[in-house]
C-alpha cells in the first residue's frame, strides 16, 4: 500500500490534528479537559514524549491551555473580531464611544495600565507626523485586558504642539477618547491608514499579554489624518494573535489617500 503525505508526518502532529479535529466538531468543548499524557500514551501507543508534544502543539496555536495539577483544557476565550472599518467611524467616537466597543459588544474590556508622558518621539515617528526636530509628543501607553485575559498593547503618538493642555494629555480623555477630543480641537480625523505585519513577540511582549508560547502577535500602526492630509496621531499596537480575528468590509470603488501619506514600521 502506498504510504501517504499524512503517514509521513511526525506522529505527535498526527495525534494533535486527530484532537484538533474533536475540538471543531464538538466532542470537546469550551472549557472541557482533553485526554492526559497517559490517555494518550494508551490510545496511540506512543512515548509519552511524543503525547507531550501532540498537547504541546494546540497550547502553542491558542486552541488550548494547561491548568496546573489538573491538566489540558479547551480554551473558552471567545476571539475578538476587530471591526476595523466600524470602529473608526465618526459615528462610533463621534457619539462619545469608545472605538473599542465595536469589537467587544458587551463584553468586559478595561484598560488596566495607561501611562501619559510627553517624550521625544523615534524617528520613525517624527518622519510620519511631520515633526520638527525639537518636536515632542505626547505618548499614550495602554493595556487592554478583555475577559480577565490581557490581549492588546497600544502605543499613541500625538504632536504636543496640537494636545497641549487638552484631556488628551490626561489619562481620561473622556467620551469618544482622543479623536472627539481631537475634533474639538479643530483636527477631525476624517482618514485612517493601517499597516499590518506579524512576527514572534518579544519576551517583554509575551510576558505583558500572558501569552502561550509559539503564540505570535499582530502589529497594527494606524495612522489617523484630517481632511487637509495632516498627520495628527500615529498609534502602534500589539495583539496577541491568538485572540483576534481581523475583519474588513468595504466598497470595491476605490478612494483617495492623501498626498503626503508615508509609511512606517512598526
Amino acid at each position: 500500500m502506498a504510504t501517504t503525505d499524512d503517514d509521513r508526518r511526525p506522529k505527535y502532529q498526527r495525534i494533535a490534528d486527530s484532537l484538533r479535529e474533536a475540538i471543531q466538531s464538538g466532542d470537546y468543548g469550551p472549557g472541557d479537559r482533553l485526554p492526559g499524557e497517559n490517555d494518550l500514551m494508551t490510545t496511540y501507543g506512543v512515548a509519552r514524549m511524543t503525547a507531550r508534544q501532540a498537547l504541546s502543539v494546540l497550547r502553542d496555536e491558542g486552541v488550548a491551555e494547561a491548568r496546573k495539577g489538573a491538566g489540558v483544557f479547551v480554551r473558552a476565550f471567545r476571539p475578538i473580531r476587530r471591526r476595523s472599518i466600524e470602529r473608526l467611524a465618526r459615528d462610533q467616537w463621534g457619539n462619545g464611544r469608545s472605538i473599542w466597543s465595536a469589537d467587544v459588544e458587551n463584553r468586559a474590556l478595561e484598560v488596566d495600565r495607561i501611562t501619559v508622558s510627553e517624550e521625544t518621539a523615534p524617528d520613525r515617528i517624527s518622519t510620519v507626523l511631520n515633526l520638527t526636530v525639537d518636536g515632542t509628543t505626547c505618548v499614550r501607553r495602554r493595556r487592554f485586558v478583555l475577559d480577565g485575559k490581557p490581549v492588546l498593547l497600544a502605543t499613541s503618538y500625538l504632536p504636543m504642539l496640537l494636545v497641549a493642555g487638552s484631556a488628551i494629555t490626561q489619562e481620561d480623555t473622556g467620551p469618544g477618547g482622543t479623536y472627539a477630543r481631537l475634533a474639538e480641537l479643530g483636527y477631525e480625523p476624517v482618514h485612517f491608514r493601517e499597516e499590518i505585519r506579524s512576527r514572534m513577540p518579544s519576551k517583554d511582549e509575551a510576558a505583558q499579554l500572558a501569552m502561550s508560547a509559539g503564540t505570535p502577535v499582530i502589529l497594527i500602526c494606524r495612522t489617523a489624518y484630517t481632511d487637509t492630509g495632516h498627520p495628527v496621531e500615529v498609534n502602534e499596537m500589539t495583539l496577541d494573535a491568538a485572540s483576534y480575528v481581523l475583519e474588513y468590509d468595504f466598497d470595491a470603488s476605490p478612494r483617495t489617500t492623501p498626498t503626503n501619506v508615508s509609511g512606517t514600521e512598526t
